[in-house]
């Protein structure tokens, strides 16, 4: 049900009246303004503080004169919006979408340019965006920097990565504003491909935390034909200015009217769980733009990947040969992992344990010849190695009920998979493979572009676009850090775009809290594909030497599945660990992957999270609490239980001795009879959580 009212007002304001709009429930306000010089300003204040200190807006233009300054307001419109949406797959079955909104007409005095500013206040927090109408004084236009200011007011608490143009793959920092500094930071972490530009640039989502206790959250939503905005701090006066990430030549963006930049947002609450919970990021989105979305499911998969982290096998097929292409070297090293031997031995294990995909990396010829010379062709996506039958293997998982799930490595030659990308998708449509994982390792081409560069964003948007006409799902990797275009396009079902488990294998590895920080930060903008449920959590299980680890226990690993949402979610091990662990393994197997309802009972970013979620169309419920490197106990009311009803519940838990680098494998189980009037202790070793599924009693 939807809900509109609006108020227009249609005469020219003096400068020096400021416009105010509230929050549905009136404990955030913001206030706009035109300064003396006819720039525009804002500030924001919740429960009557001010939040944002008065903070300039506007944008600069290539060889145009600026839009930030010699405006005056031709109109004023406020409205109500509210209402409510199903998303195709989520956290929730039914998403509340309320708000005020204000919009600022603005003609420029000098040029006669038209811009709009739209301001919309929701009870989480603010969005404002730039819109440019049609008009005969601006068509055609190139962005050379947005002014937009975040001017604070404390020397907050922060959770930041460096704002580098080409990679989110770090480790967040946890310290005062004032001490944000990119040359400070370990870069010896694992990542390829880095482009940072400045000692004081920090990327979006940024989470921060007042001396005060007041929570905040910069960021952005429905980043589309725009670069990704990463921020520039001035450490000693707590400010913050939008840098949008240029392309090879300088710019920033080309656009023309009628066009709109992406929302910037600012959340605020003085609780930490309004902010994970938000869903303000997806409101700010446009609604679903696919009719039919019945092909778009929610997936638990396996696959051949962990086992190339941990060194067991290789992506390549012609291995240490040392070819530079695959012609060079066709005879098999014996270290391939795709083979169609091994790949049937992962489906037989997906359909005996009810897994629905089964994923599969080195399938396709090229891998040899990926040696980081920034070569343009590498993969044509649709050549398997010879050791690899596409075709008995697509009919081996249908006769089983598996789907098979590509892998595309674009090797970063964006111009070279956009060239096979129809190719590769009747390949997929040929053999029924639902879904693809795709891959932006490497500096991209056309050389000089970033990842975070607007072509770039329209490049990833454009193959879910694309996918979405084959009806195939998305699941990208090395991307840009999604902004909510899964509501537009939901086949865009999970992304990467942050650190994941996989650097545990080979790099420093993640901190303890790194996951605790995630579903503040990344996960704000969509769902991620985090691949969890690691078991043999030291890699010199594999190799004696190696000293890297996953940096969690055991029952983090299992309570991961509920706390870092996701409809696509990978059992990562290896079979055989599952094996080893079969007890540990059957809350892997039960988990959903799809909500009618969460409730994050207790977070703090940095520290721990608490989330409980039921089942779409089941009365089943399942909750999942982590902390950071510090032990933890709670004990947790289970209200959210339907009342009447008694449950089961089974208990994943880290053992007494568990410690994380001591001793992470040790864990322990237990059955107990609930009610929503029960409460449950949870005791978290360092490092640790806890996974629990209740199941009603008949």
């Amino acid at each position: 049900m939807k809900y509109l009212f609006s108020l227009c007002l249609l005469f020219v304001l003096s400068f020096a009246q400021a416009q105010n709009v509230a929050s549905p429930s009136g404990k955030i306000a913001l206030s706009f303004k035109l300064e003396a010089n006819g720039q525009p300003s804002y500030a924001v204040n919740y429960k009557n503080k001010a939040v944002v200190l008065e903070s300039a807006l506007g944008i600069k233009l290539k060889e145009k004169p600026a839009l930030d300054a010699n405006f005056e307001i031709l109109t004023s419109k406020a409205s109500t919006f509210k209402e409510s949406w199903k998303p195709v797959l989520g956290e929730q079955s039914s998403i509340l979408n309320n708000y005020n909104e204000l919009i600022i007409s603005l003609l420029n005095k000098e040029t006669k340019v038209k811009m709009n500013i739209i301001f919309r206040v929701f009870d989480e927090g603010v969005a404002f965006r730039y819109d440019f109408p049609k008009q005969a004084e601006l068509n055609y236009f190139i962005i050379s920097d947005e002014v937009t200011q975040f001017n604070l007011t404390e020397n907050n608490k922060v959770f930041w990565i460096p704002g580098d143009f080409d990679s989110n793959e770090y480790e967040y920092n946890e310290t005062k504003f004032s001490d944000i500094d990119n040359s400070k930071i370990n870069m010896n972490n694992g990542i390829g491909v880095k482009s940072i530009p400045g000692k004081y640039m920090v990327q979006t989502p940024l989470m921060m935390k007042a001396p005060s206790g007041l929570y905040l959250n910069i960021f952005e939503a429905a980043v589309v034909n725009y670069p990704v905005m990463h921020l520039n701090a001035d450490v000693t006066n707590y400010k913050l200015k939008a840098e949008l990430v240029p392309n090879a030549i300088g710019d920033k963006a080309y656009l023309q009217t009628p066009c709109v930049s992406p929302w910037r947002t600012i959340m605020i609450s003085d609780d930490a769980r309004d902010i994970v919970s938000s869903k303000m990021i997806l409101n700010l989105n446009e609604p679903s733009k696919l009719e039919d979305t019945s092909w778009i499911k929610p997936m638990k998969y396996v696959g051949i990947w962990w086992e190339m982290h941990v060194g067991k096998s290789t992506w390549d097929y012609a291995g240490s040969q040392n070819a530079t292409n695959f012609a060079d070297a066709p005879k098999a090293s014996g270290k391939h992992g795709a083979t169609t031997e091994n790949t049937k031995r992962y489906i037989d294990f997906a359909a005996k344990n009810g897994f629905d995909g089964v994923l599969v990396e080195g399938w396709n010829v090229g891998w040899e010849d990926w040696n980081g010379n920034w070569k343009e062709e590498v993969f044509d996506f649709t050549t398997p190695y010879p050791d690899f039958d596409i075709a008995a293997l697509s009919a081996y998982a249908k006769e089983k009920n598996v789907k098979m799930i590509m892998h595309h490595e674009t090797s970063g030659s964006v111009s070279n998979y956009e060239r096979h990308l129809d190719r590769a998708f009747d390949l997929m449509k040929n053999y029924e493979y639902s879904a693809v994982k795709s891959g932006y390792v490497g500096k991209i081409i056309p050389r000089g572009e970033f990842h975070d560069g607007q072509s770039m964003v329209n490049h990833f948007n454009f193959v879910v676009k694309r996918a979405a006409d084959y009806k195939i799902m998305i699941n990208s990797h090395e991307s840009s850090r999604p902004t909510g275009f899964g509501r537009t396009y939901p086949n865009y079902i999970a992304a990467e775009a942050a650190r994941g488990n996989e650097f545990n294998a080979w790099s420093v590895g993640n901190p303890p809290m790194h996951e605790t920080i995630l579903p503040f930060t990344r996960q704000l903008g969509g769902p991620m594909d985090y691949t969890p449920g690691i078991f043999e959590i030291k890699m010199s299980y594999y190799d004696k030497n190696k000293t890297e680890q996953v940096h969690t226990t055991l029952a983090k690993q299992l309570a991961l599945y509920v706390t870092m949402y996701s409809p696509l979610q990978m059992a990562a091990d290896l079979l055989e660990n599952y094996e080893k662990y079969p007890d540990a393994f059957q809350f892997i197997k039960d988990v959903e992957t799809d909500w009618d309802e969460s409730k994050y009972l207790e977070a703090e970013p940095g520290d721990y999270v608490t989330v409980a979620r039921k089942t779409k169309g089941k009365e089943t419920w399942f909750l999942g609490a982590i902390t950071d490197e510090n032990a933890r106990k709670s004990e947790t009311k289970l209200d959210f239980l339907t009342k009447g009803k008694k449950y089961k519940a089974i208990i994943y838990e880290d053992a007494k001795n568990a410690d994380w680098q001591n001793n992470p494998i040790a864990y322990k189980i237990k059955t107990i009879m609930v009610t929503s009037k029960s409460k449950i202790k949870l005791n978290l070793a360092p490092g640790g959580g806890t996974a629990i599924s209740f199941e009603p009693i008949q």
